[in-house]
């Protein structure tokens, strides 16, 4: 059965038609009682969805897959990948589908993808199905990503189901409506190169360009140029991640997107106390995805893409192989620009500064961060108090304070500016404690906690008088934080 959208919006399967060898058609498991937990308007209206029209049953029918919106073709989606290092040929959509396309009011295309839809033939002997908490992690760490300005998959909607799930103990159930520029990943390529079906592969490369990348198309050699771009896009995305504080915690291929957008909010985290070695994930046994290791994850992951396009770079091997080396060896020097110009940002330093200073500067205080155990997000935000004359919202959270004044003095001799400090160092993050404590109220019923969280994060760069504990370090009593997947 289809049901019928605002008149505006029009969905389409260029996916599933494009790519069928990749697309299983599925439908969505039903909901005995569905009901909106959140649903984010100014998403909606991005994507010319009605509001008013997605509160009602037919609405929420859609946002959860139990009705196909006219012109979808859901699928369940088929890719491969690298689950912390161990190759695995046929993961694919266990729990999701993809509804189709939609063009959004700004002209791009975007998918509509839901998570906890039921069982698919990826499932693996999964159930398919999703929590209430975990979901909702996606929506709150999503879109105070999208507040950061860090490039993220969207969450259009978290419904619940009406279903309990078996986990530990029996939780309530959910399904997210996900919003991306596409669900294209590394192990999208890994799929179809494993099939050994070079149209295949060829195809997917060509859809990805389109969809991505359209200058690659008039390359010399288009696939070469689709894994230069995803490299610098992925470059880029990685330090915005170390910028921020943010530990993906599980950067298996099938997690990192072609269109260099985050995706998959399973066992993710922010710093509080900065530690390079930080691992919050239950299932990072040996910290390969820990904090300091997100960079040379991404270039081992996009190493992994390279090796799929080699046939479409050269029907020669011998030549194929420098050319796909060569645009690696890109990621390193444009993963380290990207990282000193967002530094350079945080710490307010003119243009006129060397970078060498400023890399001296930069890597200095991150040592001093990490030696004293001191809260990142807040200690970086005091700093901007610290060129206005008050050392105290950073000084004090440092204990050895001879070393934080012998380095702000270096700091402070190249004159940064605090407005453009404000602008870029957040007060609010998704604390990890806050984030429990939302979920929790809401699994048990009560939203309001979640409908809080969302105000603060969503608007992380403006003092909110009243809301002094969002911006708070964890208390004491929080200890060591431990996330978990959600299946």
């Amino acid at each position: 059965m289809s049901v019928p959208t605002d008149s505006r919006v029009t969905f389409d399967g260029r996916f599933a038609r494009d790519l069928p060898e990749m697309a299983v058609p599925w439908q969505a498991a039903e909901t005995p009682h569905p009901a909106l937990l959140v649903l984010n308007e100014p998403l909606a209206a991005e994507l010319g969805l009605d509001p008013a029209f997605l509160r009602t049953s037919a609405g929420l029918a859609l946002l959860v897959g139990t009705s196909a919106p006219d012109g979808a073709t859901p699928v369940a989606q088929a890719y491969a990948g690298h689950q912390f290092g161990s190759f695995n040929p046929g993961l694919g959509d266990g729990r999701a589908l993809l509804l189709g396309e939609v063009t959004a009011v700004d002209g791009s295309l975007r998918d509509v993808h839901l998570k906890g839809s039921g069982r698919t033939p990826f499932a693996r002997g999964g159930d398919g199905l999703a929590a209430v908490g975990p979901m909702l992690r996606e929506f709150v760490v999503s879109e105070a990503m999208q507040a950061l300005g860090i490039p993220t998959t969207r969450s259009l909607a978290v419904v619940a189901t009406g279903r309990d799930v078996r986990r530990e103990t029996m939780l309530p159930g959910a399904v997210l409506t996900r919003v991306a520029s596409s669900h294209l990943r590394v192990g999208s390529f890994q799929y179809a190169a494993a099939t050994g079906n070079p149209d295949l592969l060829e195809r997917l490369a060509d859809h990805a360009i389109s969809r991505h990348y359209p200058a690659a198309a008039t390359a010399g050699k288009p696939s070469l140029a689709l894994l230069e771009a995803v490299v610098a896009a992925q470059a880029s995305l990685v330090a915005q991640w170390m910028l921020t504080g943010f530990v993906h915690g599980v950067m298996n291929t099938d997690n990192m997107t072609i269109s260099g957008e985050t995706i998959d909010y399973g066992p993710c985290a922010f710093l509080d106390v900065f530690d390079y070695a930080a691992v919050y994930s239950s299932i990072d046994r040996d910290g390969r995805y820990a904090y300091a290791n997100q960079p040379l994850i991404a270039e081992w992951n996009l190493a992994r893409l390279a090796e799929t396009l080699l046939p479409l770079i050269d029907d020669d091997q011998d030549r194929a192989i420098p050319l796909a080396v060569a645009a690696l060896e890109a990621f390193r020097p444009q993963y380290s620009a990207a990282w000193l110009a967002g530094m350079r940002a945080k710490l307010g330093l003119p243009d006129a500064v060397d970078d060498a200073v400023a890399s001296a500067l930069a890597n200095d205080v991150l040592t001093l961060l990490q030696d004293n155990h001191v809260d990142y997000t807040s200690f970086f935000r005091g700093l901007s108090s610290v060129v206005r004359g008050d050392a105290r919202p950073a000084r004090d959270k440092v204990l050895d304070v001879a070393a934080f004044d012998a380095w702000a003095g270096r700091w402070l001799a190249q004159t940064p500016d605090a407005d453009a400090m404000d602008r870029v160092n957040p007060v609010y993050i998704p604390r990890n404690h806050l984030v429990e404590e939302a979920l929790g109220a809401a699994t048990a019923g009560d939203l309001d906690p979640l409908t809080r969280l969302l105000e603060v994060v969503t608007a992380p760069f403006v003092e909110q008088p009243g809301r002094e504990r969002y911006a708070a370090a964890a208390p004491d009593d929080f200890g060591a934080y431990t996330t978990y997947c959600g299946t």
